[in-house]
């Protein structure tokens, strides 16, 4: 069952690549307000880790200006648009469930939308393997889960495909969080529809 939920995530990334990103339209200011609070922390130059990096556009794009960035994404087509769109970035074609890099390897890193796609069951691990990577005093920004919920959506964005999401609410996540060694600096509602995501910055 894992591996049909993870294959609908990277099948439908692939489907939907261009309608969920284009080159070089969107309104981005949300993400680079997100980067904003992150940024002044890291010395210049530092490596960041973009899980779910998606086309590279815009969070690996503006934070290669300034920085070393490594991405890792589970859909070819956007791990191949990435690599065009941000050249002066490294990325991996990959489940960030089990992608591995040796430890302190990064001072920061950031998953936005990204986690989410993971079932549930697999996130704990996760935090444990970033608090590995991280240098000591290094930090994670990230959205998660604001309420617990588990599904599919079909026609997402465009007709034919269908994408997974499993996230667990925020309370669940401060836990995991602390029990994987890190301290919430703070958390905050993203809205998004008639719901929305938590966006926690720890370290």
């Amino acid at each position: 069952m894992t591996k049909e939920m993870k294959d609908i995530v990277r099948q439908g990334y692939d489907e939907v690549s261009y309608a969920y990103r284009s080159d070089t339209q969107g309104d981005f200011s949300d993400y680079l307000l997100w980067l904003a609070e992150l940024t002044p922390l890291l010395p210049s130059g530092a490596p960041i880790l973009d899980l779910g990096c998606g086309c590279g556009v815009p969070v690996a794009k503006a934070l290669s200006a300034n920085f070393k960035v490594t991405g890792v994404d589970i859909s070819p087509v956007q791990v191949e648009r990435a690599q065009s769109l941000v050249p002066n970035a490294q990325f991996v074609r990959a489940d960030i469930s089990q992608v591995d890099f040796a430890p302190h390897s990064f001072a920061a890193v950031v998953a936005f939308y990204s986690i989410i796609h993971l079932p549930v069951a697999e996130q704990p691990a996760l935090f444990d393997n970033i608090r590995r990577w991280l240098r000591p005093g290094g930090y994670l920004l990230a959205t998660v889960g604001h309420t617990a919920w588990t599904g599919t959506e079909d026609d997402w964005l465009v007709p034919g495909a269908t994408m997974f999401w499993s996230h667990a609410n925020t309370e669940t996540y401060q836990r995991w969080l602390h029990g994987s060694g890190f301290s919430v600096l703070w958390s905050r509602f993203i809205p998004e529809g008639h719901g929305g995501h938590t966006l926690m910055l720890a370290q």
